[in-house]
C-alpha cells in the first residue's frame, strides 16, 4: 500500500487509536498528515507537457539535454526543474547503465527471458508499462497491457498516482481475458510489488524484466505509446480524468478494432489476436482458428478471449 493510501487510513476520530499510535502502525510519518502540498503550477504544467513530447521524440536525452532543447525554443527552464518534473513524471533517460548498485532487500528483479525469442502466437507474451498524460488541469498515470504477438490492448487504467493497485486492477482484467507464458515488463516498483508478482506466479506465468534502461527490450509497447499520444493524447486536451477516460477508451476500441497493422497483413490487433493457433498432440499438427471478423467486436466471442475493452477506471 503506498503512503498517500496508508495516510487515508487513518481515522482522526478514532475513539481508542490516537493518531501517533495509528501512524506508527501504518508506519508512517505524523507530520505527513499535515503537510499541504503546494500543487503544480499551471507553468509547471506546460513544461512538463514539452518534455512528454520532447522525451517521446529523444528517450535516450536526460534531464541536461531537455533542458537545453527547450532552452533553444525559448523557454525558461533550468536543469533542476526539468529533473524534478521528470522524476513526477516518471522518466528516465533510457539508455545501458553499468551494474553498480544490487536491488534492495526484497525486490527481487527477474532475468530478461525474451533475447532471441521469436514471438510467433498470441498469448506467448505480454507486456506492460507506465505512461504520462497530460490534461487541461494536471495529469494522470497510464498502464496499459498488451499482447506482444498481436499488438492488441488486453486492458489499462488509469490513476492520479503511481502505486501498484492500479497495475494490478488491469493486470486482474486482463487475465479474465487469458494467460500468456510470460509476461515482461520494466523494473518499476509497481511491477516488482509482492501483490503484482504473485498475481502472475499465482497463474503460472514467467516474469521477464527489461534490463534497467533499456528501450529496446519492450520496444512494441514504448511504440504503442507513440502512437497513442500522437493520434489521440497530443490532439485532445482533457478537461479532468472523466473526460481522459471515456477519450482514451474510444481510442482503444478503435485501435484494437478499426486500425489496420501492416505487420498484420493490414488486419486489426483484435483479429491478429483472435486467429489463434492451436497445437495438437497428434501428429504436431497446427490448426488455425479465426472468429468471424464481424464478430470480433461482440460480447459472446468462443474462439477469442478478448471481445472488447472495458472502460479503464480512474484510480
Amino acid at each position: 500500500m503506498s503512503v498517500e493510501r496508508r495516510r487515508e487510513v487513518v481515522d482522526r476520530r478514532h475513539p481508542s487509536l490516537s493518531i501517533k499510535r495509528q501512524c506508527n502502525l501504518l508506519d508512517i510519518s505524523r507530520s505527513g498528515l499535515y503537510y499541504q502540498s503546494k500543487g503544480i503550477t499551471e507553468e509547471d504544467l506546460a513544461h512538463m507537457k514539452l518534455i512528454d513530447r520532447q522525451y517521446l521524440q529523444t528517450p535516450f536525452y536526460g534531464a541536461r539535454k531537455i533542458a537545453a532543447c527547450l532552452k533553444s525554443q525559448g523557454h525558461l527552464v533550468n536543469r533542476k526543474r526539468v529533473r524534478r518534473l521528470m522524476r513526477l513524471m516518471g522518466l528516465k533517460a533510457i539508455y545501458r547503465r553499468p551494474r553498480t548498485s544490487k536491488p534492495a532487500p526484497g525486490h527481487k528483479i527477474y532475468p530478461y527471458l525474451l533475447g532471441g525469442m521469436k514471438i510467433t502466437r498470441p498469448n506467448q507474451v505480454w507486456a506492460a508499462d507506465i505512461t504520462y498524460i497530460p490534461m487541461a488541469r494536471g495529469f494522470l498515470y497510464l498502464v496499459a497491457i498488451i499482447d506482444w504477438y498481436s499488438r492488441c490492448v488486453l486492458s489499462w487504467r488509469l490513476s492520479n498516482t503511481l502505486d501498484a493497485g492500479f497495475c494490478v486492477e488491469a493486470l486482474e482484467e486482463a487475465l479474465r481475458k487469458g494467460s500468456p507464458d510470460i509476461f515482461n515488463t520494466d523494473q518499476g516498483a509497481q511491477f516488482t510489488s509482492e501483490t503484482f508478482i504473485g498475481l502472475l506466479e499465482k497463474h503460472d506465468i514467467k516474469v521477464s524484466m527489461d534490463g534497467k534502461g533499456s528501450y529496446n527490450d519492450n520496444l512494441f509497447i514504448e511504440r504503442l505509446w507513440r502512437t497513442v499520444k500522437y493520434e489521440e493524447v497530443y490532439l485532445r486536451a482533457y478537461q479532468d480524468g472523466r473526460d481522459a477516460k471515456i477519450s482514451l477508451g474510444n481510442y482503444f476500441r478503435f485501435y484494437n478494432s478499426e486500425r489496420l497493422h501492416q505487420s498484420h497483413g493490414y488486419r486489426t490487433p483484435a483479429e491478429a489476436y483472435c486467429t489463434t493457433m492451436i497445437e495438437t498432440t497428434n501428429g504436431g499438427m497446427v490448426e488455425s482458428l479465426t472468429p468471424d471478423p464481424l464478430r470480433i467486436a461482440g460480447p459472446d466471442l468462443k474462439h477469442c478471449p478478448y471481445p472488447v475493452l472495458t472502460m479503464g477506471s480512474t484510480s
